[in-house]
């Protein structure tokens, strides 16, 4: 695949997106790039070019996702590579978040997906060709993690769904691969990417524990370069036979596996009962 491809990004404005849209740019790449404020985009990337498209969308309303893919392929005639990047993390109990901040979350990390693979499928299709990259989370894979239970099953739904679509498209030509960051240097800890309850329980003392030790510790030192995760990225979307799981980052390598050799574990050691349901 050459650098001629049409790239379609969503949360460019900011970090892993932003890293993302800035390689491709400069390493000749066409890049449709979305966020909620078109003028954060231009001041980050530019404004519209020949190789570029800043395009203000609001993921959660179909008729601007529509109208943001109808945009590019006016600007561009085609979208080749789709990544779904937009979300943003939540961090609390399960106890003691409101039903609409969970399903706040939901609706951008998972219906907000949604509406994007709906609207520039059809595009794929027609070409018979294109690769969809959906940004879950280790906390995808692993959600072993107090406080994070509706983050990471907005994760967990990214992946299951990927799983299948990537069968599904894969007649078309089109690959689907979904990427599970570990920790990486952007500003996902910070306040504007990371909510918290409204009303926190005190008892949760775990909860607010990871709460403080990923916003005052973890933030601005994880040890993940996102200008590699995006390089990572263009390197699979080159490539004939794509992964459908994607780890990025040493820290999510070892947690899929310290997942997998729990897994195994406890199917062998509860393997007698499991098998004992038959008729």
């Amino acid at each position: 695949m050459g650098n001629n491809k049409v790239w379609f990004i969503t949360g460019a404005s900011k970090g892993l997106g932003l890293e993302l849209a800035k390689k491709l740019l400069a390493e000749g790449f066409k890049v449709a790039a979305t966020s909620r404020n078109e003028a954060s985009l231009i001041a980050a990337l530019g404004k519209t070019s020949e190789n570029f498209l800043p395009l203000e969308m609001d993921l959660v309303d179909e008729k601007s996702v529509k109208d943001a893919i109808e945009k590019t392929v006016n600007h561009f005639k085609t979208i080749d590579v789709l990544v779904n990047n937009a979300g943003y993390g939540l961090l609390g109990a399960l106890e003691e978040l409101t039903d609409a901040e969970a399903r706040k979350n939901y609706e951008v990390n998972v219906f907000g997906l949604l509406n994007v693979i709906r609207n520039a499928m059809p595009i794929l299709r027609v070409n018979q060709s294109g690769y969809i990259f959906n940004i879950s989370s280790v906390g995808g894979y692993y959600g072993e993690f107090p406080g994070w239970g509706i983050y990471c099953s907005t994760k967990f739904a990214v992946a299951g769904l990927t799983e299948s679509l990537a069968a599904e498209i894969k007649p078309f030509g089109v690959h689907a691969t979904i990427v599970y960051p570990g920790y990486f240097r952007t500003d996902f800890l910070k306040d504007s990417s990371l909510l918290v309850p409204e009303n926190p329980i005190a008892e949760y003392k775990e909860v607010r524990q990871s709460e403080s030790a990923h916003k005052e510790d973890i933030n601005e030192n994880q040890p993940g370069d996102p200008v590699k995760l995006a390089e990572a990225l263009i390197k699979v979307s080159q490539d004939q036979n794509p992964p459908l799981h994607l780890f990025l980052g040493e820290d999510a390598f070892n947690m899929a596996n310290l997942k997998i050799a729990s897994v195994q574990k406890e199917l062998e050691g509860w393997k007698s009962v499991s098998v004992s349901t038959g008729f």
